[in-house]
């Protein structure tokens, strides 16, 4: 697997203001240096149900790396621990 760098990882994080994991994975990222695509679902009338269609769950927050739904925060805390982010 190619390693991962913020020049080459499009992140996708679908969210709502209130959600306590949603602020903490915005914060994981920033501090790794990598931007982020941030769709709040409540203000884009995204309901639970179209969001699991184009993600991997009915909870927030629900990233996407490269397209490929990876879970929520963590799920992203355990995929920076291996060696395609170290």
């Amino acid at each position: 697997m190619e390693k991962r760098t913020p020049d080459n990882t499009k992140i996708k994080m679908y969210t709502t203001s209130w959600c306590g994991p949603c602020k903490m994975a915005k914060k994981f990222l920033a501090e790794k240096g990598y931007n982020f695509e941030e769709v709040d679902i409540e203000e884009n009338n995204i309901s639970r149900e179209e969001m699991a269609s184009m993600s991997k769950g009915h909870t927030v927050p629900q990233i996407l790396i490269n397209d490929l739904p990876i879970g929520g925060f963590e799920d992203l805390v355990k995929l920076f621990s291996t060696e395609a982010f170290k």
